[in-house]
């Protein structure tokens, strides 16, 4: 509205100036060089706005052809850079989609069109490596490093073609160049704290895990300081004690649930006589996490204690979780040591209608110790055998007998999980399927040897033979597979008439 009303104010003002000049035509002589020209304003004015019309006409034919060549150069570069972006767009997408002939012809068309675009190297990288030529993919990663724009796409590119090689020197080279580059750059920095903890370099990698603490979340940055400082504290153990107990207490600090800097610090703080405060950080961690490591030390805080004493502190830690196992674990093992065998029978008894092995070789200690019964231990022993496997340190299918900082498969920072292994494990195949009458495995279940499953191409196929119709039960009866023998025969001695016939007696 406020424009409308403006624009009608200037041409009134406009109309009056003009209406007022044509009242007031008066007179304009103009002599020059033997010329006298006379004319009313009006004309003059009209004359002149036409003569500055004409002028700027012939101005812009003048620059329009002065400007000619630039502007087909433009118009050509223009439509270069379209085809250019096309192409490189559609040799991208062939790449996503896995198609080798498309991104191929796509990359020879970019290369002739914009060789030097940074697209353009990109799009031949990705080429190369979907071809699996990794010397091609090298060099135009290595001229990508050259460049300023393309020096960190390029040194990824180069550490992912160091890693595919396995060569790990050149691919940690290749991440710490990026990471100077650009500290923030986020799998420059996590590659390069992966290289150092691998290493064992625990002050490199706390260093970088300082200068990246703005990147990270406050409770991963104290979790991962944790487990470095525990790390370096047991390295240090044997050879400097002190400093080695002064990063234990410090991850303690920072991770309360971690189990190993937990068990740790508390070892040093009982070994310096700081029972109450090594009695805390144990029980807080045995909250969250109960762990035989931390029983352990719990039970063992104040050497020279007798038997009895241990029972009664352990009695105290497993109530921090009455309902879990290694309470009962714990519990069990020190009043076998108390010779309380009561209760040990009453802490490991809700776990014997399907007994762990270590649940069974408590029991089997249990029998030998109260009553002496070689039999029945040696029963207990055989359940162990085929008994349900106990949690352990376990990462990618990697387990070990002791907390590691590192993952010796992947190389990953706090990576193990104490858990039963096979627990881990994922597999889309069918569970396991036991028949007792036929003492074999469903031909639908995944094989196991030495408990570990057998590749597919391991797997000896069926013999061919016909199916049952749809919707029909088979009655076709099937071999029953021979009976394996035990893996520990029970072999009775001759004054011992063994867990058989005990039965027998009971009944």
């Amino acid at each position: 509205m406020i424009r409308v009303v403006f624009f009608l104010l200037v041409v009134g003002a406009l109309s009056l100036g003009v209406a007022w000049l044509a009242d007031r035509p008066g007179e304009v002589v103009i002599t020059w060089q033997g010329w006298r020209i006379e004319t009313s304003l009006m004309v003059l004015g009209a004359a002149v706005l036409a003569a500055m019309l004409v002028l700027a006409l012939l101005w812009s034919v003048i620059r329009a052809i002065l400007r000619s060549p630039f502007l087909l150069l433009t118009l050509l570069h223009n439509r270069r850079g379209v085809r250019a972006y096309q192409a490189i767009s559609r040799g991208l997408i062939a790449v996503g989609a896995g198609d080798v002939g498309a991104a191929r012809k796509f990359m020879t068309e970019v290369k002739r069109i914009a060789p030097a675009e940074p697209l353009a190297l990109l799009l031949s990288a990705q080429a190369a490596q979907l071809a699996g030529d990794s010397e091609t993919a090298d060099r135009v990663f290595r001229a990508m490093a050259s460049g300023a724009e393309t020096k960190l796409l390029g040194l990824h590119g180069l550490f992912v073609e160091a890693q595919r090689r396995e060569d790990a020197v050149s691919a940690r080279a290749y991440a710490e160049e990026a990471a100077r580059s650009s500290p923030s750059l986020g799998w420059a920095s996590r590659a390069v704290l992966e290289f150092r903890c691998a290493t064992g370099d625990w002050a490199g990698a706390l260093a970088l895990l300082e200068r990246n603490r703005a990147a990270l979340e406050k409770q991963s940055y104290r979790r991962q300081r944790a487990v470095m400082l525990t790390a370096r504290a047991l390295a240090l153990e044997e050879i400097d004690r002190d400093s080695a107990r002064a990063f234990a207490l410090e991850a303690a600090k920072l991770a309360p649930t971690l189990v190993p800097a937990a068990a740790l610090a508390g070892r040093f703080l009982a070994e310096a006589g700081e029972l109450r405060k090594a009695s805390r950080i144990v029980g807080n961690a045995w909250r969250s996490n109960p762990h035989p490591d931390l029983a352990l030390v719990f039970s063992d805080l104040r050497f020279g204690d007798s038997a009895r004493d241990r029972l009664k502190r352990v009695e105290a830690l497993a109530k921090k979780a009455p309902s879990h196992v290694e309470s009962a674990l714990a519990l069990a093992r020190a009043a076998i040591d108390a010779l309380e065998y009561g209760k040990a029978r009453a802490a490991l008894a809700p776990y014997l209608a399907a007994p762990t092995k270590r649940v069974a070789l408590l029991m089997a200690k249990l029998e030998r110790s109260e009553r002496n019964d070689e039999g029945r231990a040696r029963e207990w022993i055989a359940r162990a055998v085929s008994a349900a496997p106990d949690p352990a340190w376990t990462v990618d299918g990697y387990v070990s007998d002791h907390w590691l900082p590192v993952s010796p498969v992947s190389g990953r920072l706090d990576a193990f999980e104490w858990r039963v292994p096979l627990a881990g494990i994922a597999s889309t195949a069918s569970a396991i399927e036991f028949e007792p009458s036929r003492g074999a495995l469903t031909a639908n279940a995944p094989q196991l040897q030495d408990g570990a499953p057998v590749p597919p191409e391991r797997i000896e196929p069926k013999a061919p033979g016909p199916e049952p119709a749809t919707g029909a039960p088979s009655r076709r009866r099937r071999p029953a597979a021979p009976k394996p023998d035990p893996v520990i025969p029970l072999v009775h001695a001759p004054d011992d008439p063994g867990p058989e016939a005990a039965a027998e007696n009971e009944v």
